[in-house]
C-alpha cells in the first residue's frame, strides 16, 4: 500500500504543536495502524494518507476551542477522531462516547499510551446520563440535526458544537434550521475540498424560540 508523503513532519509544521506533542501523536498513529490490521478502525483507503486524513482533520478545531474551556464531549469517537487528537494536544478533559465496545478497548489502550486526559464512555448516546459540556464534537457521525439532537441534554447557554462535516452541509444545514434556530458560522477545512468546519455557538428549538437549550 502506498503511503502518503504527507508525514508527522509536515503535521507539525502545519499544526505548531510541540515536540513533545507530536511525540504522543506518533504513539497514538502506530498503535492505531497496528490494530487496523484487526478491526476496522479507519478504512485501509485512508489509513495510508493518516496524518493528514485523520490527524490534522481533527487538530484543526483546536484554536476553535473558547478560553477555558474545561470539558469536551466527543459523539460517537469511533478511533479517536476528533476527540482524543484534541485530548493528546493538551485540551480540556475529554469524554468520548463510542458503543463499539472493540473500539472503546482501542480508546482506553490508546489514551494510555499517548498519556491524553479522557474519559471513555462504553455505550450509545442516548443512553449517557447528560452533563454539562463547554465544547460537543462530532465527525461523519449522522446529519447536523440529528447531532443536536444528541448533543441536546448536553448543551448549556455557552455550550460550542463543532461539527467536521462533507459537501451536504448546506443542504443539512437547512434541514436542521426546520427543528432547530441555530446561529452557525462555517470555514473550510483544511483537509478536503468538499469538507466544512461547523460552529455553533447558540441553538434553540423552534418551538421555544426564546429560550435557549440548556443542561437538565
Amino acid at each position: 500500500m502506498k503511503q502518503s508523503s504527507y508525514g508527522s513532519e509536515a503535521f507539525l509544521k502545519d499544526s505548531g504543536v510541540s515536540r513533545e506533542t507530536l511525540d504522543r501523536l506518533k504513539l497514538y498513529a502506530a498503535l492505531l495502524e497496528t490494530w487496523n490490521q484487526k478491526i476496522n478502525l479507519v478504512s485501509k483507503t485512508t489509513v495510508r494518507d493518516l496524518w493528514r486524513r485523520h490527524i490534522l482533520d481533527s487538530a484543526q478545531l483546536f484554536p476553535l476551542l473558547p478560553p477555558g474551556t474545561q470539558t469536551l464531549l466527543d459523539l460517537g469517537s469511533g478511533a479517536g477522531f476528533p476527540g482524543l487528537v484534541l485530548a493528546i494536544m493538551g485540551g480540556p478533559h475529554v469524554h468520548l462516547v463510542e458503543s463499539d465496545q472493540r473500539k472503546c478497548a482501542f480508546l482506553r489502550e490508546a489514551a494510555r499510551v499517548a498519556r491524553a486526559a479522557v474519559t471513555v464512555h462504553a455505550r450509545r448516546i442516548e443512553d449517557l446520563t447528560p452533563f454539562p459540556a463547554d465544547v460537543i464534537t462530532a465527525r461523519a457521525l449522522a446529519p447536523v440535526a440529528e447531532l443536536l439532537d444528541l448533543a441536546a441534554p448536553f448543551i448549556g447557554e455557552k455550550t460550542r458544537l463543532l461539527f467536521l462535516k462533507g459537501q451536504n452541509v448546506e443542504v443539512e444545514l437547512t434541514d436542521a434550521h426546520k427543528r432547530w434556530r441555530i446561529s452557525a458560522r462555517n470555514s473550510a477545512s483544511l483537509t478536503d475540498s468538499a469538507g466544512t468546519v461547523v460552529c455553533i455557538d447558540e441553538v434553540r428549538r423552534v418551538d421555544q424560540p426564546n429560550q435557549a437549550v440548556r443542561n437538565p
